[in-house]
């Protein structure tokens, strides 16, 4: 009976973030809404931009049990009517959700609850955030890398609810954001321009279209000086219209530069 009773209303309450069987007061403006996004997504809308804010999960000290629609301090049982208020509940981030199928766990390095299962994660000390096992050893670290915004979309990445692409730069950037740039052919990272996918058979492409394109005379044997985008390696090149082939890494993601400065 007490575990029918607990989960009396499971799946039935919450808004399009969560299902869930409470409603959190914010302590920073004392209203109530579903969920920290609903919140957000309100006060982002707020006519004077200095009333817009966001609210701190772990500040949340009243919830309010969808159920009997008692307020009370955050706790996974209603005191009143004695329901989950979540299946999956965090007392850290004060976190409530009915739909466990998510695998959601708290990650204590990051300070917040993440999804997928915490077998499937570990977290990178160094990136600062928790990556997929099959990245284990596997990516190039960057420090705080997921503590910035999408260099697509603008929207902070680190708490983000969209899946998350590590580049083999060591960048991210959101999952569908980095298919629709691909998508309109661009395939370097926003950040630092280093290829993203593999891009040895467009460079073979251009090596044949380069090997028919015959320069004008007085450019044939121009030359000048490059660095790579993709290894950064600097070389002094011939110059030719379709682009300008690294002799190091044979790559033709290279921008011309000013030759180097010779000492005197």
């Amino acid at each position: 009976m007490e575990g029918s009773r607990l989960d009396f209303g499971k799946m039935g309450y919450g808004c399009k973030h969560y299902r869930r069987r409470c409603k959190i007061r914010a302590p920073c403006c004392n209203e109530v809404f579903d969920c920290r996004h609903c919140h957000n997504e309100a006060t982002s809308m707020m006519r004077k931009i200095f009333d817009r804010h966001e609210l701190v999960r772990q500040a949340v000290t009243q919830v309010i049990c969808s159920v009997c629609d008692t307020e009370q301090p955050v706790a996974h049982v209603c005191t009143n009517c004695g329901v989950n208020m979540g299946e999956y509940f965090c007392e850290v981030c004060k976190f409530y959700d009915d739909d466990i199928d998510k695998g959601q766990f708290h990650c204590d390095d990051c300070g917040i609850c993440r999804v997928g299962g915490r077998e499937n994660f570990f977290h990178c000390n160094k990136c600062d955030s928790c990556y997929s096992v099959s990245l284990r050893n596997n990516h190039s670290c960057v420090e705080d890398s997921m503590r910035h915004h999408c260099p697509i979309c603008y929207e902070f990445l680190f708490d983000s609810m969209k899946d998350t692409t590590v580049m083999k730069c060591g960048h991210t950037m959101h999952t569908e954001c980095c298919h629709e740039m691909i998508k309109r052919d661009k395939y370097c990272c926003p950040i630092c321009s280093r290829s993203i996918i593999d891009m040895s058979k467009a460079w073979k492409q251009m090596d044949e279209e380069i090997e028919e394109t015959i320069m004008p005379e007085d450019l044939r044997y121009k030359k000048v000086w490059i660095l790579c985008n993709d290894c950064n390696d600097t070389t002094e090149v011939f110059f030719h219209i379709i682009g300008q082939k690294c002799t190091h890494c044979q790559s033709y993601n290279t921008r011309m530069i000013a030759p180097p400065v010779l000492p005197q």
